[in-house]
C-alpha cells in the first residue's frame, strides 16, 4: 500500500512538472511571437513611409529614376518576405537602398530644405529607432526561448511536443553604412 501511494505521488509530481515545463515553453514561444509582431508593426510603418519619401524626392529629382526604383523594389521585397531570415535579408537591402536615397538627397539642397521632406525624414529616423528597439526585444525573447529549449529538463518536454528554435532577426551592419557620394 505504501509503495502504491509513493508511486502515485511520484507520478502526480512528474505530471505536474511536465505541465509546468510545457506551459513555460508555450509562454516563451508566445512571447517570441508577440515580439515579432511588434517588429512587424514597425517594419510596416517603415513601408508606409517609403513611398511618400520616394514621391517627395521624385518631385525634385525626376532624373534619378534608378535609385528611386531600387528603393521601391527593395520595399516590395521586404513586404513579401515570409520568414525571419528572409525578412532580415530584405531589410538589409531596403536599408542600403534608403541610405543611397538619402545620399542622393544631399545633391538637392532645396529638397533638404522642404518641410515635407524633413518631416518624412524625421518620421523614418524615428521608425528606424523603434525597429532597432523592437528587434532587440525580439532577439532577447528568442534567446530566452531557445535557451529553454536547450536546457534540461525543458529540452525533453520541447522534443516531446515539437517545440522548435526560432531564428534571430539579424541586420547586416554593412547595410547601415553611409554610402559614398562623389560629386
Amino acid at each position: 500500500m505504501l509503495i502504491a501511494a509513493v508511486s502515485l505521488v511520484v507520478l502526480v509530481a512528474l505530471a505536474l512538472l511536465l505541465v509546468l515545463l510545457y506551459n513555460r515553453l508555450v509562454r516563451l514561444r508566445n512571447r517570441a511571437e508577440n515580439s515579432w509582431a511588434q517588429v512587424d508593426v514597425q517594419l510596416r510603418r517603415r513601408y508606409d513611409l517609403v513611398p511618400n519619401l520616394v514621391e517627395t524626392v521624385k518631385a525634385y529629382a525626376a532624373h534619378e529614376r534608378a535609385t528611386l526604383e531600387e528603393v521601391t523594389r527593395a520595399r516590395t521585397a521586404a513586404q513579401e518576405a515570409q520568414t525571419v531570415p528572409e525578412q532580415a535579408a530584405a531589410e538589409n537591402v531596403l536599408t542600403a537602398a534608403i541610405g543611397r536615397l538619402f545620399a542622393l538627397v544631399e545633391q538637392y539642397p532645396e529638397l533638404r530644405a522642404s518641410e515635407g521632406f524633413r518631416q518624412l525624414q524625421a518620421q523614418l529616423e524615428d521608425t528606424e529607432g523603434k525597429i532597432a528597439v523592437a528587434r532587440q526585444i525580439y532577439n532577447d525573447t528568442v534567446l530566452e526561448y531557445d535557451t529553454a529549449l536547450e536546457s534540461v529538463p525543458t529540452n525533453v518536454v520541447a522534443s516531446l511536443f515539437g517545440f522548435r528554435p526560432r531564428a534571430y532577426f539579424e541586420i547586416d551592419e554593412r547595410s547601415r553604412e553611409a554610402p559614398r557620394v562623389a560629386f
